[in-house]
């Protein structure tokens, strides 16, 4: 019984793909570029986006193989198609899928232009967080908690061309 059901269920074609929709009929690069609380860009077209990949850093232009990748803390770049300055982004990590359509689907639980950071904020931040990953017990949440914000801060402070240690 169990096994006929699954087999007529197998043999149903996928009807949609989430978050997806329908390529650029340009032939560029379309992003969807979503927070937990808003939305930073929905179908745009853009020439190429630069993807700070757990395994490494990569690029995406239309026709791209289709990828799940989970993202690391870094910068993201997105190339608009008038050919200007990448425009920066830092991501403490996130997600990034790209689809056999030309369109990629970028998910990040936080992102923030970078020429909005502030190496003396960082620099702080980094140093309240060792304080504290110093002073907690091992193997504690307080503990795991502190290095999370400490890598994080690193990577910020990385992606302004300053090492904090």
């Amino acid at each position: 019984m169990f096994v006929s059901r699954l087999s007529s269920r197998a043999s149903r074609p996928v009807v949609a793909r989430l978050m997806s929709e329908a390529a650029a009929p340009s032939g560029n690069l379309v992003i969807n570029f979503n927070l937990p609380h808003s939305t930073i860009y929905d179908s745009k077209e853009v020439s190429s986006v630069i993807i700070p990949g757990l395994a490494g850093e990569y690029g995406v232009t239309a026709g791209h193989s289709p990828i799940v990748s989970q993202m690391k803390a870094g910068v993201l770049q997105i190339l608009h198609t008038d050919g200007g300055d990448a425009e920066k982004y830092f991501v403490p990590g996130g997600f990034a899928l790209s689809h056999e359509n030309s369109v990629t689907d970028i998910t990040c639980p936080e992102a923030v232009p970078l020429d909005d950071l502030d190496v003396s904020s960082i620099t702080s931040a980094f140093a309240d967080a060792k304080k504290s990953y110093d002073s907690a017990e091992d193997g504690s949440e307080a503990k795991a908690e502190a290095q999370i914000d400490m890598e994080v801060n690193r990577a910020m402070a990385a992606a302004l061309g300053t090492t904090i240690a």
